[in-house]
């Protein structure tokens, strides 16, 4: 009962001091001022990130959408989940055994966040709770549930972070805040939600320590849909978290806050998973994509047909830098905490393609136009007062005509892989010009990006 007072209160004696001090404007606990809160600039800037689903979901690997697996089995009593089970453990196996074979043995923080480096990402979010409740933290409200008390025996999420700075990335927590089988939450769900014993006995304060342990530049909240926000007392601790948290100023957070919040309430907007506006939102949103197109967590017996290509990846990122967003790529760690060879093969070389391409996607805005009729599909983005026009495919005759760029004496055209070498082109009459393209070999991600400089 004592934690639960000084979580439960901290939040509101923290504003109450602050006012009492005589501070300047600040957020209040409602939708109307936190929503009025400007994104750090940082968020619109880096465009790219990776995602982390990793636990003792990974220890199954199974079925799809693997990170939901003990629900799957317990929960919905799935028949594939159940057969797998009595297949390959023992009659009297849980969920929770998994835990002691979560062992993370070949887990290397630095090699990871080489590894996410390599890949041109400027942010990481790295799951530290999901749904079942296991932290990758040693969580005082998670006893023996926890990375420290039990496999690992590590402080997984300390040590990326850790990691992940060194390499100056920007570093964010997933957060889950509901546990499928938590019996203070399917306390206060039987109540109808007029109960808040685990939001104040365990999701607050695992949300105020987080903030202040690892000081994260970016929370992904999640596992909020049952209840509304009122119940998780989201706008207390949201207010805390811009005005007083020592993250206040840099802090992103998403719209996942209670049911009925995302695509309405919070920082930036997530909407639904695989989010795809068709037009430009005019507020700042991220589409978070999955490699393994079947799950977020790890799958022992994924195929390679299963998965996203490197030109899917390349011309799905496109799409939403195009249209103004953010692409949060994830990938599933397996529990010895190698990451599968195919998941890194992709992410260096999506790096390699942006190292030279990275140009038009890094603080890049979208244009007035995101895509045309051509050739080959494309889609525009602006920079400065730069155009470019990333094109999937090589046009054939070497020649492709773009109708919506408008031209005058300035206009200079160039490939970014050979950015010192101008490309000869010509108006067409009306708006618009033909490009004469170079010879080009062939590519592993089949894409390549134009800049049009001179042009409206």
């Amino acid at each position: 009962m004592a934690d639960r007072i000084n979580y439960s209160r901290i939040i509101q004696v923290a504003t109450l001091l602050a006012f009492g001090l005589g501070c300047g404007a600040r957020y209040t606990a409602d939708w109307e001022s936190l929503d009025a809160r400007p994104l750090p600039n940082w968020f619109d800037d880096v465009k790219f990130g990776v995602f982390i689903h990793w636990g003792v979901f990974s220890v199954p690997g199974f079925g799809k959408f693997s990170e939901w697996f003990w629900y799957w089995w317990k929960g919905l009593k799935y028949q594939e989940e159940i057969a797998f089970m009595r297949k390959n453990y023992p009659p009297n196996f849980q969920y929770a055994d998994f835990a002691n074979e979560f062992h993370a043995e070949f887990f290397d923080a630095n090699s990871w966040a080489e590894i996410l480096e390599a890949s041109g990402a400027k942010y990481v979010v790295f799951t530290s709770k999901h749904h079942d409740g296991f932290t990758n933290w040693p969580s005082p409200t998670s006893w023996n549930w926890n990375s420290m008390d039990v496999g690992p025996h590590r402080d997984l999420v300390g040590e990326l972070a850790v990691a992940v700075r060194k390499r100056n990335l920007h570093f964010g927590l997933y957060h889950s805040m509901f546990e499928w089988f938590n019996p203070l939450y399917l306390s206060d769900e039987a109540s109808g939600f007029k109960n808040q014993d685990f939001v104040f006995g365990k999701a607050l304060p695992e949300l105020v320590q987080l903030v202040k342990t690892y000081k994260p530049d970016l929370i992904w909240s999640d596992g909020d849909w049952n209840a509304p926000d009122t119940y998780w007392n989201s706008t207390e601790f949201l207010a805390w978290l811009y005005n007083d948290s020592p993250v206040k100023d840099v802090v992103v957070t998403n719209d996942r806050w209670g049911k009925g919040c995302y695509c309405k309430h919070g920082g930036y907007y997530n909407c639904a998973d695989r989010y795809t506006p068709t037009e430009v939102p005019t507020h700042k949103w991220e589409k978070c994509q999955t490699i393994d197109t079947l799950s977020w967590g790890y799958r022992r017996y994924m195929k390679a047909t299963e998965l996203l290509t490197l030109p899917n990846i390349l011309k799905d990122m496109m799409y939403v830098v195009a249209f103004g967003g953010n692409y949060l790529l994830n990938i599933g760690p397996m529990s010895d905490g190698m990451i599968p060879p195919v998941f890194e093969e992709r992410l260096r070389d999506i790096g390699s393609w942006l190292k030279i391409n990275g140009e038009a996607v890094y603080g890049s805005k979208a244009w007035r136009a995101q895509t045309e009729q051509a050739v080959v599909p494309l889609y525009y983005t602006a920079k400065n007062n730069s155009v470019y026009a990333v094109i999937f495919g090589w046009p054939p005759n070497q020649r492709l005509q773009l109708s919506l760029p408008k031209t005058s004496e300035a206009t200079n055209v160039t490939l970014l892989d050979y950015p010192n070498m101008p490309l000869t082109w010509k108006p067409v009459k009306g708006a618009g010009l033909v490009i004469a393209m170079p010879p080009m070999a062939a590519s592993a991600g089949n894409t390549w990006t134009l800049k049009l400089e001179g042009v409206a």
